[in-house]
């Protein structure tokens, strides 16, 4: 029997670049979910198995123990895929570690593409008339007003412009998580770097908090319960929530550090960026069963790809899914109203145009392909959810190793080049 080869194991000495053991065949480590004819909503058979190569490539790089993806077109599910392993096979597990094969069921922690679904729900509570997204949250939550902070609006803080994107010290206190007045009196004693609208500055942790106190103060339940209550349960989800209950910990794949340790200037702006937690220090606490119990509206959703999918499916069509609506088409355009277009983001010195909570896709080269009419959510750090409507797409893609820049990082940003190409756009861009 052939054995599992790593690229460095010959020498058996640490790998400075961090990496799983690649299994050989590809096929042992490759789970299939239910997939429709993808002539069915004028796919091919040869598009499916180009999208999917490209997947085998990046999941050869070493660099993300496992990969899931979930691909929809016209809501028909054509793609619905996993390779690797949900624990067991990360770099610093030895060649005998017991080890769990990820499949499409394989829930994972889907960091901050749960900005996107808290997004959602805001929007949802605006529609309802709990809320408004121009009002202040000092309108809701007076004590936030300290320190100058009381032109600081809802909206501001869905498009990363509120000028509070680092976390408060402590915020990631793990005994402290579900604290919720602890965390309060940590955003009111914050105080803004910036005044509030002038520039874009990604709030990796902070502006989450703040949206859930929101949610809190005007319907009387965590963010976590008002979810299930507007959105998953009417839509029969079975993830997609902020967190998981206790006894669901072990089947959530685990996050690996991997992939060459950053060092400045990367380590710096991927350190501001996750609220002044360093890189690595992040992917151990996001595997922590507090975290993963907790609530975290900005970085601790769990779902899986076909689920991440499923929701962006729900935003494609206006809010409706299966002949259930929970939302208004006039909420999802007022939520991808642009705030920004190719304005340099000063957390993460990248050019990311975003809406009230959504990034937005951008011609030839982008997040999403080339896909300018898209709209979706990053999770750190090879995490992506969208949806396309000019191309009737909805995606989920989770990756689970947490690696900033490493060789191959071009080999993820072409899968999404080639979903897109592997379904004919209905609307000229």
């Amino acid at each position: 029997m052939r054995r599992s080869v790593l690229l460095h194991d010959v020498a058996r000495v640490p790998d400075p670049l961090r990496r799983a053991r690649i299994p050989r065949p590809l096929s042992s480590v490759t789970t299939i979910g239910d997939e429709a004819d993808p002539a069915s909503v004028d796919m091919t058979v040869e598009g499916i198995e180009t999208i999917w190569d490209g997947v085998r490539g990046l999941y050869r790089s070493g660099i993300h123990p496992a990969i899931s993806l979930c691909v929809r077109r016209r809501g028909v599910v054509v793609l619905n895929r996993a390779i690797g392993h949900a624990r067991g096979n990360g770099p610093l597990d030895g060649p005998d570690a017991e080890k769990e094969l990820a499949t499409p069921e394989t829930p994972f922690c889907i960091f901050s593409a749960a900005k996107a679904v808290t997004a959602t729900l805001i929007h949802r509570l605006d529609e309802e008339g709990l809320l408004h997204i121009a009002d202040p949250v000092a309108e809701y939550l007076p004590e936030f007003a300290r320190h100058g902070k009381e032109g600081i609006t809802i909206a501001h803080v869905l498009s990363h412009r509120a000028g509070i994107p680092a976390m408060p010290k402590g915020a990631l206190d793990m005994d402290r998580i579900d604290d919720w007045e602890y965390h309060r009196e940590l955003m009111y004693d914050s105080r803004a770097v910036m005044r509030p609208g002038r520039r874009q500055a990604y709030h990796a942790v902070s502006g989450g908090a703040v949206l859930g106190e929101v949610v809190r103060e005007v319907t009387g339940q965590s963010i976590r319960e008002v979810l299930a209550d507007r959105i998953l349960d009417p839509l029969g989800f079975r993830w997609t929530n902020y967190g998981v209950a206790s006894e669901d910990v072990a089947k959530v794949g685990l996050a690996y550090p991997t992939g060459p340790p950053p060092v400045p200037p990367v380590s710096t702006f991927l350190t501001r960026a996750l609220g002044g937690v360093a890189p690595d220090e992040a992917t151990r606490i996001s595997n922590d069963p507090r975290y993963l119990t907790g609530i975290l509206p900005a970085a601790n959703v769990v779902s899986t790809a076909e689920e991440l999918s499923r929701f962006f499916e729900m935003l494609r069509c206006g809010g409706e899914l299966d002949g259930v609506r929970v939302l208004e088409e006039r909420t999802i355009r007022r939520a991808l109203l642009p705030q920004s277009r190719l304005e340099v983001d000063l957390s993460l010195a990248l050019p990311i145009p975003f809406s009230y909570g959504f990034m937005l896709g951008t011609p030839k080269v982008g997040l999403f392909g080339d896909a300018p009419g898209a709209f979706g959510h990053l999770g750190y750090i090879n995490i992506l959810g969208w949806a396309d409507p000019a191309r009737e797409l909805s995606v989920g893609l989770i990756t689970s190793g947490k690696a900033a820049i490493y060789p191959e990082v071009t080999r993820w940003l072409d899968v999404p080049r080639r979903i897109g190409k592997a379904a004919p756009s209905a609307i000229r861009n």
